[in-house]
């Protein structure tokens, strides 16, 4: 399993998204900030509130042209539900191949119930990997605000990075 660490190209993944359609990552975020997270699953209060708080950080997040995808191994249905429930704008994918992308990137599998583990990247404009955080269980993932103030210091030192 190789890890994605800053500089790396985020490998290229198709992402089925609720609602219909499908997001070629990194490619569907170029131009822009990116923010992929892989959550365990709706039924995860952590990955509930993570989620929750990257929609509550919208207009932050837009103002650092940031784009935010997530998706999980959850069915269709499922991930419909917990658009409703939460209210999300950004897009969410669901019915992941957790293998293929533990695979490409390197995420972690809970190997008993065969979700990925929480997983965030940030991402620049061309799709390479400014920072990845991997979990191994429940705790331990991005939050709105270091992804914003990240990329907020980024873009006021860019000539000096």
């Amino acid at each position: 399993m190789t890890l994605l660490k800053p500089g790396d190209k985020f490998p290229s993944l198709s992402v089925e998204v609720a609602g219909g359609g499908t997001l070629q990552l990194p490619d569907a975020l170029s131009g822009r900030n990116g923010v992929v997270l892989f959550y365990r699953g709706s039924w995860c209060p952590y990955c509930n509130a993570q989620l929750r708080a990257f929609e509550r950080a919208h207009d932050s997040l837009a103002e650092v042209d940031a784009a935010v995808v997530a998706l999980s191994v959850d069915d269709e249905a499922t991930a419909l539900t917990l658009i409703d429930k939460h209210r999300l704008r950004f897009p969410i994918g669901h019915s992941a191949d957790a293998y293929a992308i533990a695979a490409a990137t390197g995420a972690f599998v809970n190997e008993e119930r065969g979700h990925l583990e929480s997983t965030g990247f940030v991402l620049d404009q061309t799709g390479a990997v400014v920072v990845s955080v991997y979990s191994s269980s429940a705790i331990g993932r991005l939050v709105p605000e270091d992804v914003v103030g990240l990329l907020r210091y980024r873009r006021e030192h860019a000539g000096r990075l």
